[in-house]
């Protein structure tokens, strides 16, 4: 069976470089068809087209005190120029000395710089006077004007008219080190995390709870704080900013309730630190036999990085699928093709079934590595090379229920997007609060829904790896063993399950909060909420990518247990598999169960028992 995204990628790359322009989008470019900072072929019927701009690489708006959008289109005529006017030019004469001293020409191509100040029509090829001063920035390379009632105008117009992709791809690209830079520090805090797990303690657990509590905390409370800021800056004039207004709201908001729950968790469960600390002990042990598992998740996050990168410049591919067309005067447009919205939606939908499906591809491998050592009768000579014949197993019988199970979870994914999109659509407009309940009824549903999903394929893959079986049956006997079998120590597997959420957390919580101090130097000129969303996407994909292999052991030893219960009684002639360290950890969790329940039904007793006594 093939990769699901093998005929999905040659589809939509193919497509994309055959109607897309990803130059267009970052480097910018003029009204004559030519993009800025590159040689351009010719147009035809465009006579100033195809010209080398190699040298020229900022986009100047002749008319950028003034801009205005007649039909989609600007009424201003772009050029390509090889630097922007830092001082106000007020005459002619200035415009032809700045050409002449930097070598850009700030009128139209066909006119020659000795005659800015001779030719009757230069009024009219030349940008409108005064030349207000300006500077580059990284969106789309313009030059912005400087002076305040130029930059307002200039701003509002262009960016609030900007098509929607185009904005959030500009946020993304002009922002592309910060996000770099917040990719790379999450890789660096999940390996700190790995670290952690690895030689974990009683003490490191509670440096570690209190870590999360404290980043929970800084972060809401920055969120908040930033909220404030931008409520009482009466500057904010843009789209862009609104955006980010709105956006700060709901992360202040979502931060809030997310903190709340955790806090409430961590105090509920924090009883059961030394067991968990007791599980992770036995969860190494096992780890130890194939250390090499650890590296796995560097093979993954290799992996995804490509597919994201590759993906992203697909992306930017589509967002400048257009044919040109000329125009009067000469000049060039783009018309974006029919239908290339739609594109958008398969794109996305191709993201998430290819990441689920490499992440599920792990979770295989850790699970059938840990499968064949566990059920290794000889515990001092552990098998060779497990996690490559987990590899070779996968890609030879088993990839069909790492799609399976990755297509699940994209399903469950899918009306979770619709519904979003149709609640953003609905913003603004009035409806019932009968309807606004059903909408977040359904979110609610739909996470649940992928919660159960997820847990019930990170059970299936193990059950594969032990019965060699399909992803259907391998699921139906892993809930028939575990609804058996879960009384042993469902609780504590529970709550080991609880603190690698946490360290997941603790991963999105730092770079969330460095991303919110990277991009909120830039407000206005770019929507950095989506760029800070993907960063935050990207924390928790890659810390899950690495502490799944934690996760994936926990169940996968919690499986082989029940199975190792279900075919063997300790006898000498049936003895287990388990070793006497994991056996001894079971017994002392059966014994404080057992204490628990006789304690509850103690209590349960006395409580029906009891009289009322009269008072003397």
């Amino acid at each position: 069976m093939q990769c699901p995204g093998a005929q999905y990628l040659m589809f939509i790359t193919g497509y994309s470089v055959a109607a897309g322009a990803t130059g267009r989008l970052l480097f910018g470019y003029d009204s004559f068809g030519n993009v800025c900072g590159k040689k351009n072929s010719p147009v035809e019927g465009a006579p100033l087209s195809g010209q080398d701009m190699t040298q020229k690489k900022h986009v100047f708006f002749m008319n950028s005190c003034n801009l205005e959008v007649k039909d989609v289109r600007l009424n201003s005529t772009v050029l390509c120029v090889s630097r922007c006017p830092e001082e106000q030019l007020s005459t002619l004469e200035e415009v032809q000395l700045f050409a002449d001293n930097n070598g850009s020409f700030l009128c139209v191509y066909s006119l020659n710089s000795i005659n800015y100040t001779q030719n009757p029509n230069a009024y009219s090829l030349c940008p409108r006077l005064p030349v207000p001063p300006s500077k580059s920035f990284p969106l789309f390379n313009r030059c912005i004007p400087q002076t305040p009632e130029c930059y307002s105008l200039f701003a509002s117009v262009l960016i609030n008219d900007v098509d929607i992709l185009h904005r959030i791809l500009s946020g993304i690209m002009s922002g592309r080190d910060i996000i770099l830079g917040l990719c790379i520090f999450a890789l660096a805090l999940s390996l700190g995390m790995i670290v952690t797990f690895r030689f974990i303690t009683t003490l490191l657990v509670h440096i570690f709870i209190a870590l999360i509590i404290s980043g929970l905390l800084f972060v809401c409370g920055v969120l908040w704080w930033l909220y404030y800021d931008y409520t009482h800056d009466l500057s904010i004039e843009l789209d862009t900013e609104r955006e980010n207004l709105k956006c700060l709201l709901g992360f202040a908001i979502l931060s809030t309730v997310i903190t709340a729950v955790l806090l409430g968790l961590i105090f509920v469960l924090r009883k059961r630190i030394k067991l968990t600390v007791e599980l992770f002990q036995v969860i190494n042990k096992a780890i130890s036999n194939s250390p090499f598992l650890l590296l796995q998740p560097l093979w993954t996050f290799a992996i995804l990085i490509f597919f994201w990168v590759f993906w992203v410049a697909v992306l930017l591919s589509l967002g400048t699928a257009g044919a040109a067309r000329v125009i009067e005067g000469g000049q060039v447009e783009y018309q974006p093709l029919v239908g290339i919205r739609y594109m958008w939606w398969y794109h996305l939908i191709g993201l998430i079934w290819t990441s689920e499906f490499i992440l599920a591809c792990q979770q295989m491998t850790v699970a059938g590595a840990l499968v064949t050592c566990y059920f290794n009768r000889n515990k001092n000579d552990p098998p060779d090379r497990p996690i490559l014949w987990s590899l070779s197993i996968l890609f030879c019988y088993h990839q069909g229920t790492a799609i399976k199970g990755s297509f699940l979870i994209t399903l469950m994914r899918i009306p979770r997007t619709i519904l979003m999109y149709i609640s953003n659509a609905l913003k603004g407009k009035q409806h019932g609060v009968w309807s606004r309940c059903v909408f977040r009824c359904c979110f609610c549903c739909f996470w649940c829904l992928d919660k159960w999903l997820r847990q019930f394929n990170q059970d299936a893959y193990p059950a594969t790896a032990i019965n060699g079986t399909d992803f259907c049956t391998s699921a139906q006997d892993a809930l028939k063993l575990l609804s058996k079998n879960s009384s042993h120590f469902t609780s504590v597997n529970c709550f080991g399950d609880f603190i690698i959420f946490l360290g997941k957390v603790l991963v999105v919580c730092f770079t969330v909060f460095g991303g919110l101090m990277a991009f909120n130097y830039n407000r206005a000129l770019q929507v950095w909420v989506i760029p800070l969303l993907l960063v935050t996407f990207f924390a928790y994909l890659v810390a899950h990518s690495f502490l799944s292999v934690f996760e994936t052991v926990l169940d996968a030893l919690f499986l082989c247990f029940a199975v190792d219960l279900e075919t063997n009684d300790g006898s000498s002639e049936k003895p287990y598999f388990m070793d006497q360290e994991f056996l001894s950890f079971v017994k002392r969790i059966n014994r404080i169960n057992a204490v628990r329940a006789q304690g509850a039904e103690r209590s349960l007793r006395n409580e029906e028992g009891m009289e009322l006594q009269p008072v003397v």
